[in-house]
Formats: structure tokens, sequence, C-alpha cells
């Protein structure tokens, strides 16, 4: 008996550590600047938020470089990027995985935009995106829309990836009329 209480401690004292460790920061709020960046990407340039005023950013955060939902999502982004970038909106995608995984998956799947390396999980922390389970780290796959401004004017926080790019394209172009009137 005692054994069985002593068990059950154990799984209830694990279930609050795991939720615990893998809650992430809080969400930035819509119409609020979006958190700042400075982040290299597969080719070890930096990028940083600010480079990409003027225009509208997709950053889209998303778990580990060439599997099945990643590549989905990233594919489909490059498939797409022409009307994306028509719209005067630039894709970029962050994980927490090195420059070199990010490097080999652009080259694999051809894929033209960048792709930050966020190490340490501090900017999808900044993002509410950081899934953080102690000795593993990863980032949640959420996106956010951000305006020429800098601002945050979307967050996607249930993406399904088959047809995630084709969402991003429909809130552009209601986005970019609004801006026209």
């Amino acid at each position: 008996m005692k054994w069985l209480i002593l068990v059950a401690a154990l799984l209830v004292f694990s279930a609050l550590f795991v939720a615990r460790a893998a809650r992430a920061g809080d969400l930035p709020a819509l119409g609020a600047p979006a958190p700042d960046f400075r982040l290299p990407d597969q080719h070890g340039k930096l990028h940083a938020l600010q480079d990409y005023r003027g225009q509208y950013l997709v950053l889209y955060f998303y778990p580990k470089d060439d599997t099945p939902g990643c590549t989905q999502e990233a594919c489909a982004f490059r498939d797409d990027l022409n009307q994306i970038t028509a719209m005067g909106a630039q894709v970029v995608g962050v994980s927490v995985d090195n420059s070199n995984s990010h490097a080999e998956f652009a080259t694999k799947y051809h894929l033209p935009f960048p792709l930050l390396s966020d190490k340490s999980g501090a900017v999808a922390d900044s993002y509410g995106a950081l899934l953080n389970l102690g000795i593993l780290k990863m980032a949640r796959r959420f996106t956010f829309l951000i305006d020429p401004e800098g601002n945050l004017v979307k967050a996607y926080l249930a993406v399904e990836t088959s047809r995630h790019s084709q969402e991003i394209i429909a809130d552009l172009k209601k986005l970019t009329a609004e801006r026209k009137l």
C-alpha cells in the first residue's frame, strides 16, 4: 500500500514538474510592438526585427528541421513565397536547431527564406512559443504576423501545416487592402 502511495505521489510530482517546465513565456499582445530579436540564419548572417521595417513579416516558429509537419509547412511557404512577397511580406522561420541543421534543411528542400537559429530559446520564449521540458527544448508551432511598423497584428496558435501559408495569404490580402483605404 505504501508503495502505491509513493508511486502515485511521484506521478503527481512528475506531472507538475513537466507542466511547469513546459510553460512558455507570455504571449505578446496584439497591437503591441513585436519582441525584438537578433539571430543567425542558416548561412550565419544575423537578422533582426528592424531589418524588416517597412514590410510585413511572417515570423513562424517550428519544432524541428526535417520532420514531417515542419517540412510540409516550410515547403508550403516556399511554394507560396511569390504570392506572399508580392504583398510586401517576408517569411522567416525560427527554431532552436542550430544553423548547420537549418542549412541542411534549407538545401534539401530548396527553401529560399531565412531559417533563424534560436539555440537558447530566448526569442521563442519572448513570443510565448518555447516548449521547455528541462533537457528538451523546442519551439511550438506558432506564427506571428508583424506589420511594417513592427507591431503584432495576428497570432496563429493552432497551425494546420497543410494550409497555413494560404491562411497567411488570405490575411495579408485583407491587411493590405485595409492599409490602402
